[in-house]
């Protein structure tokens, strides 16, 4: 990257499990890194999800380029629908990652406008100035954290 100077701007997921979310801004270039749901303790009655503010975003359209989605966790892919319902970005992600995302799209009726673009590990792609080299990892889709929220049988 040329001299000058990167924002980090958190939108949901530091202190808290869950709503996993951050914009990376070099001057008039932003990228987003995941776009995370969290499931509410008890003494949120009545709320089901909570999604990331991106009021940030929105004040920015603008300049935000894509949306890369590190892996198919809810708290990473979760909130992208109300992300996508905003600001139609093109969405980076694995082809198994996608395939999570694409189920999620097509409930709230956005899939078809969806521009959603397969990475590979070990490959690298440009957006503006920041160069994406996805690196592959093995991470356990199951999550024992929200088994308490199932209702007994």
């Amino acid at each position: 990257m040329p001299a000058g100077k990167l924002h980090i701007v958190p939108l949901g997921g530091l202190g808290e499990f869950g709503m996993n979310c951050m914009a990376l801004r070099w001057e008039d270039d932003i990228i987003v890194i995941d776009a995370g749901l969290m499931f509410p303790e008890s003494e949120l009655l009545g709320v089901d999800i909570v999604v990331p503010d991106i009021t940030y975003l929105i004040e920015n359209r603008d300049k935000v380029r894509a949306i890369i989605l590190t892996h198919g966790h809810e708290d990473h892919i979760g909130g992208l629908p109300w992300l996508l319902s905003e600001l139609n970005l093109p969405v980076y992600g694995t082809e198994f990652t996608l395939a999570l995302v694409e189920h999620r799209l097509e409930e709230h009726g956005l899939l078809e406008s969806a521009k959603l673009n397969t990475i590979q590990s070990g490959g690298r792609f440009r957006i503006g100035p920041f160069t994406i080299h996805p690196i592959q990892v093995t991470h356990s889709l199951e999550s024992r954290s929200h088994s308490h929220r199932q209702s007994p049988v």
